[in-house]
């Protein structure tokens, strides 16, 4: 497994770093093969460190964020919470990774979930730009909302962040 480590406003040493190498190693190498991609990036807020971490293979990607006061166990429960994501979705991704994951799969236990849409909801993709998409979710209370971006014809969805700020979700062909 490939690994990228990114900090912001904060400095990482060589025994984190090898750290992370070895925690990859015990708990991910075994679902992933070797070409996957794991990126992680640490940031350091109020004497709290966030460690996310994404996994990417084939057409599926892993993420999770997780804070705690140290980067070591910000990471280890980001990485728990990752394999946790494994064992509920076992069948699905199975299905997806067929030939890209390793056959120790198979020692996972399942957690079978089923999912269940309640509703179906239809609506008019009206153009306006990102800020009037912000404006709008607001004054509906939602926490996403999908618009056709003004400016580039295309669907997007702009949602609200756990740190308060606002993203933009663009689709992209890669």
């Amino acid at each position: 497994m490939r690994m990228n480590i990114t900090a912001k406003k904060m400095q990482i040493s060589q025994a984190f770093t090898d750290y992370v190498e070895e925690k990859l190693a015990t708990k991910l190498d075994k679902f992933f093969a070797d070409d996957a991609e794991c990126k992680i990036t640490l940031t350091e807020q109020k004497n709290m460190i966030t460690a996310e971490v994404t996994v990417k293979t084939a057409n599926l990607i892993f993420r999770a964020e997780q804070k705690a006061a140290e980067k070591t166990d910000a990471f280890d429960a980001a990485i728990d919470r990752i394999i946790r994501q494994i064992r509920k979705n076992k069948t699905k991704v199975e299905k997806q990774l067929h030939n890209t994951i390793k056959e120790s799969f198979d020692d996972v236990v399942e957690e079978q979930v089923e999912f269940e849409v309640v509703k179906h909801k239809k609506f008019i993709l009206k153009p306006m730009t990102v800020d009037e998409a912000i404006l709008q979710m607001n004054m509906v209370g939602h926490s996403f909302f999908m618009f056709k971006n003004a400016e580039n014809g295309e669907v997007n969805v702009v949602y609200k962040r756990d740190d308060g700020n606002y993203a933009v979700l663009e689709p992209s062909e890669n």
